[in-house]
């Protein structure tokens, strides 16, 4: 990693200036981006069953042997099957709408009845009792003990099938023996066929005898619905009333036409006479007389206008204007007298129309009621007529029955036959094995994977910066890669290399080399993040104890230090200091004794002879009160620091439930929040940036702290791949730093 101190001139304080770098490109994650939430990708559960692989595997490896070993261990079982045909094309025996039976599109619900028929407890009870079949339980408790030997039988491990598209019957059925099974199998398809056949024979001539009995009474019936209609006839003296009731029909239907078109003639001239004689001359030139009334009216207005002028050239007594008002009234007079010719022709119009469509009602009414006079008699003619035609005709039919029932009884049995017998099975079908072991192994790899997956969406912690962009809005500046353990003082550091980056004692160079770069990286990101700001002090805090808050501060000081810059570290958690720790320091004087004893803050830092470019400023001893009265002293502290170091790094107590994280938060340039990466839940991280959001202090962005290929999404885990992580390994683990 090349060196960025080039970037601060010689003898300038803060952070080193940012280059000038090209504009930013489209999608860069800014803090003025706006986030669309993106749906879940491919990779994200590829990651999510290679980190839980191993699980997995277990789970389906345990399952198959499970499954193995119940197998194995299982009695097998064997089946047998009978097939039964069922011909439905009658014999050519067989006489009537019988013989067309297989033409009926009733195949379906045909098969299904026989296939409940083989499962009755007709069928089944002769086999039962012969073989001393073993039979589904009764419910004791719902029948009297009388009953319990009469109760249905249900046979276990039957089956009985139907191939698609076929008319067969398979009787299967399962038994530790396979000869047993056989017989078993085949016995029920001879009960069955037995069955049937005597149903039919039964039911055919059962139902032949009530014909017979029948038929005397219907002949009887016949009889006197012939006589009926006979005498009917010669009471109404016709020998067929509909001829009659048709004629009539029509003339009725005239009659009708012709009553309604008076109607409507009659509300039309009545219409005209209400509105003449309204005095409506629009009415009134509609009519007949309509078009000398309009010509008088146009004279008449005329006449009006000579009168009007010689009005006003005339007097009352002169020549021209008398013969002008003299025209007028006379005109006046004729309009009248024709407005009154047109009103009363208007009104023997309309009652000549009155009294037609009165006597057409009346001959309507008249025709009317000699159709339903002659219409009723015809339908009880017809009744009488269909009566005796209905009763020869099933007379006939019944006759023709009986004769067909008596030649196709001997000829039922013929369309159900027992077409391939059932024999022993060589194989069980009991358990499958093979079939076993697949379902274990697919359902168990089904269900260990969906378990992965909703674990991973029921952890509500924080895990990657994609995460973190997507969920929380806030960019992720630095990922820190897992530690295994830290010592809790690192008494000792040298330079390593050009980069003289900070090399924990007891380790080689290489094996801290991941989280070194970590470091830097979290530090350039922070440089090139905040370089228009001036960032010049810089506060590191967590949503909650434990984050790794401590160690990230430490690191980031250190780091800063070794490209030169002076930087001050600052443990501002007076309630639980640990930098002391981190550097073996003695931790009696500090920032405490400043607040509370009035101590000049340039006596309470400590110089680092390891690391001349670094000084710390411990907690000093722990003191709850001084802890509120912090923010006055280190505003005063960071004011006079400012002059004397590029960079003040201050480590505060996490900023849920200590309130003066909040106030050193509006004192500092930046504040950078630590959360460890599959520990720190959202909710805690989230409810620490809004509280910091409300001041509007500058949250420079986000830490994973312990990352993991376990915990993030193996793009983002730092070390590639995590190949590094297994160098660091200590005795110790700071757990609360």
């Amino acid at each position: 990693m090349s060196d960025p101190s080039h970037m601060l001139p010689p003898g300038s304080g803060g952070l080193p200036a940012a280059p000038a770098y090209p504009p930013a490109p489209a999608g860069w994650y800014g803090p003025e981006m706006e986030f669309e939430e993106p749906g879940t990708p491919l990779s994200h559960y590829l990651w999510i069953l290679k980190r839980h692989r191993w699980k997995i595997l277990a789970f389906v490896a345990t399952s198959v042997i499970a499954t193995l070993i119940v197998s194995s261990r299982v009695t097998p079982v064997y089946e047998s099957t009978a097939t039964i045909d069922i011909d439905r094309r009658m014999p050519t025996g067989i006489l009537g709408p019988e013989a067309a039976q297989s033409a009926i599109n009733d195949a379906d619900q045909f098969l299904a009845t026989q296939v409940k028929l083989i499962q009755s407890d007709s069928v089944l009870r002769p086999v039962v009792e012969r073989f001393k079949l073993p039979v589904e339980d009764v419910d004791k408790e719902t029948l009297p003990s009388t009953d319990v030997a009469n109760a249905p039988v249900k046979l276990k491990n039957l089956k009985v099938t139907r191939p698609p598209n076929t008319y067969l019957l398979l009787v299967s059925y399962r038994s530790p023996d396979p000869r047993l099974a056989a017989e078993v199998a085949n016995a029920i398809a001879n009960s069955y066929v037995e069955h049937t056949y005597n149903i039919r024979f039964r039911s055919t001539m059962g139902l032949s005898s009530f014909m017979e009995k029948q038929l005397e009474e219907l002949k009887a019936k016949m009889e006197r619905s012939s006589a009926a209609l006979a005498q009917f006839e010669r009471e109404l003296n016709v020998i067929n009333p509909q001829e009659k009731t048709s004629i009539l029909s029509a003339r009725l239907l005239q009659l009708n036409t012709e009553f309604t078109n008076a109607q409507a003639d009659r509300v039309r001239k009545e219409a005209a006479y209400n509105s003449v004689r309204s005095g409506s001359l629009e009415a009134a030139e509609a009519s007949t007389q309509g078009e000398a009334l309009k010509k008088l009216t146009e004279r008449l207005s005329e006449a009006e206008e000579k009168f009007a002028q010689a009005k006003t050239h005339y007097g009352a007594n002169h020549p021209g204007y008398r013969q002008a008002a003299a025209q007028v009234a006379e005109l006046k007079s004729q309009l009248n007298q024709t407005v009154r010719s047109i009103l009363r022709r208007a009104e023997v119009e309309y009652r000549e129309a009155m009294n037609r469509e009165a006597m057409l009602k009346k001959a309507v009414d008249e025709a009317k009621a000699e159709f339903d006079r002659l219409n009723a008699r015809s339908f009880e003619y017809q009744a009488l007529k269909g009566e005796a035609e209905a009763d020869k005709k099933l007379y006939e039919e019944l006759v023709r029955k009986i004769k067909e029932a008596g030649i196709n009884a001997g000829f039922q049995n013929s369309s159900i036959r027992l077409a391939d017998p059932a024999r022993p099975a060589l194989k069980p079908v009991f358990p499958d094995l093979k079939l076993n072991l697949a379902l274990a192994f697919l359902l168990s790899s089904l269900l260990a994977i969906g378990a992965a997956i909703l674990s991973d969406a029921m952890d509500k912690t924080i895990r990657d910066p994609e995460q973190v962009a997507r969920t929380l809005n806030t960019e992720v500046v630095g990922s820190l890669p897992m530690v295994k353990s830290w010592r809790r003082q690192l008494p000792t550091v040298k330079p390593s290399g050009d980069t003289k980056a900070l090399v924990p004692a007891g380790h080689t160079d290489r094996v801290a080399t991941s989280f070194q770069e970590a470091v830097r990286t979290l530090r350039n990101s922070i440089l090139l993040a905040d370089f228009d700001r001036g960032l010049r002090s810089l506060m590191v805090t967590s949503a909650c104890p434990a984050e790794g808050k401590t160690t990230t501060a430490t690191h980031l000081a250190l780091a800063h230090a070794t490209q030169g810059h002076k930087t001050l570290l600052i443990d501002g958690d007076l309630r639980r200091p640990g930098i002391h720790r981190v550097f073996g320091l003695n931790g009696s004087s500090g920032l405490a004794e400043v607040v509370s004893q009035g101590e000049r803050w340039q006596e309470a830092v400590v110089k680092l002879e390891q690391m001349p470019n670094l000084d710390v400023l411990p907690a000093g001893g722990p003191a709850r009160r001084a802890a509120h009265l912090v923010g006055k002293t280190l505003r005063e502290i960071l004011k006079e620091a400012e002059s004397a170091y590029d960079l003040i790094v201050v480590d505060t107590p996490p900023v849920l439930g200590f309130p003066e994280s909040f106030e050193m938060a509006t004192l500092v340039d930046g504040v950078l929040v630590v959360a460890l990466a599959g520990k720190t839940e959202r909710k805690a991280v989230s409810s620490a940036l809004q509280s910091l959001g409300r001041l509007r202090v500058n949250v420079v962005g986000l830490v994973l702290n312990e990352v993991t290929s376990a915990t993030g999404d193996g793009y983002y885990y730092y070390g590639y791949d995590g190949k590094y992580y297994k160098h660091y390994y200590h005795r110790d683990k700071e757990s609360d730093l």
